[in-house]
C-alpha cells in the first residue's frame, strides 16, 4: 500500500492592526475621498500607539464658519452660515507633553525655575500628508484659514470621533478615542485664566512615506519669533 502524503493548505496572515482599523472605520459621510480619510486614521492610529496621545479626533468641517460676505445694510437676523469643509480630513488630539513653548513663555519658565515638564500640553491640529505629495505656501495658507489657532471638537458638526467604532472606543491601555467639551484638558483651563495660545495657529505636519515611516513637523502660520536655545 503506497505512503500517504498530508498536504496542509497555506493559511493567510491575520491582518495587521492598521488594515483592521481601516475596515472597521469606513467614513459615515463621504465628505472627502477615502484615500484621504485612510491617511487620516493611519496618522491617528500612529500618534495613538507610538507616541501616547489621547482623545483623538478627526475633524472634515471648519470648526469656526466662514463669516458671511458684508453688505451697505447689516442684518443681525441673518442665519449662521454653515462649517466648510476642510481642505482634507484633519486630526486632532492631546500630546502627553507640550510640542511647543513659545520663546515669551519659555523666558517666564527659566526666570521661575520651571521646566517644559512643568506646563500642561494643548491640543494639537495634525495635518495628514504623503511624502509625495507637493506642498505649496498657498494649500497650507487654505489649511490655516479653515482652522482655529486650538482644535474646537465640542459639539462639533463635522467631526467624527471614532468611539464605538474604531477599536471599539478604547485605545491601548483604556485611552479613549473621542473627545467632549469638557475633557479639552489644558484648553479648558486656559479658558478659565482668561488666556489664548500664544504662537498663534500651528499644525503637526504627518508626512508618511511609503514603508509607513511618519515623521512631524511643527508648522506655524506666519512669522515666528525665535526661541531661547
Amino acid at each position: 500500500m503506497p505512503p500517504t502524503t498530508q498536504t496542509s493548505s497555506p493559511t493567510s496572515a491575520p491582518p495587521s492592526a492598521i488594515t483592521t482599523l481601516l475596515r472597521s472605520s469606513a467614513p459615515t459621510t463621504h465628505t472627502h475621498p477615502p484615500p484621504y480619510h485612510h491617511l487620516a486614521l493611519q496618522v491617528l492610529h500612529n500618534l495613538q500607539h507610538q507616541h501616547d496621545w489621547t482623545n483623538l479626533h478627526i475633524h472634515t468641517h471648519s470648526t469656526h464658519p466662514k463669516p458671511p460676505i458684508s453688505t451697505t445694510t447689516t442684518n443681525t437676523n441673518q442665519p449662521p452660515s454653515s462649517p466648510r469643509l476642510l481642505p482634507r480630513p484633519l486630526v486632532s488630539g492631546m500630546p502627553p507633553t507640550r510640542i511647543y513653548v513659545h520663546p515669551d513663555e519659555q523666558l517666564e519658565m527659566l526666570r521661575a525655575g520651571r521646566t517644559e515638564q512643568d506646563v500642561p500640553p494643548e491640543r494639537e491640529w495634525v495635518l495628514p500628508t504623503r511624502l509625495r505629495e507637493k506642498w505649496s505656501l498657498r494649500r497650507l495658507a487654505d489649511v490655516f484659514d479653515t482652522v482655529e489657532a486650538e482644535p474646537d471638537v465640542g459639539d462639533e458638526e463635522g467631526g467624527e470621533g471614532l468611539e464605538g467604532r474604531a477599536m471599539g472606543g478604547m485605545g491601548e491601555g483604556g485611552n479613549r478615542i473621542g473627545i467632549s467639551r469638557e475633557s479639552t484638558g489644558a484648553g479648558v483651563d486656559r479658558a478659565q485664566e482668561g488666556r489664548r495660545r500664544r504662537g498663534g495657529k500651528r499644525v503637526l505636519l504627518a508626512t508618511v512615506s511609503d514603508d509607513s515611516t511618519i515623521v512631524y513637523y511643527i508648522v506655524h502660520e506666519g512669522l515666528v519669533k525665535p526661541r531661547q536655545n
